[in-house]
């Protein structure tokens, strides 16, 4: 049996929890005509309707992931977008958007 030593603070204690989230981009179509339908998902909210946003052709896409504060940087960005080119969609991961700023980009119905 294991115990926690009282003057041991755990990371989950002093790190606040955040609800999960995820921006799933699915592909329809090939090529440059192609469309990318995203959807934005919180897990902590079954009330919230998603809204897609629709982005038409590749430069569309990368403009909207710009606009609603994607972080090119991230692995995990870079990986989703390439699994949207090679399988025609893909989750990103831990994307946390505030309700103001859902509501701003247009990602919720209201």
């Amino acid at each position: 049996m294991s115990a926690v030593s009282p003057g041991l603070i755990s990371v989950f204690d002093i790190a606040p929890s955040r609800p999960r989230a995820f921006l799933n981009i699915a592909r329809h179509g090939v090529g440059p005509s192609a469309t990318y339908v995203l959807t934005y998902h919180r897990l902590d909210r079954q009330s919230a309707r998603p809204k897609p946003a629709l982005a038409e052709g590749a430069q569309s896409l990368i403009d909207l992931l710009e606009r609603i504060g994607v972080d090119f940087r991230l692995k995990d960005v870079r990986d989703a977008l390439e699994d949207v080119l090679r399988f025609g969609s893909a989750n990103i991961p831990d994307l946390w958007l505030s309700d103001e700023e859902i509501i701003e980009k247009g990602l919720v119905e209201t």
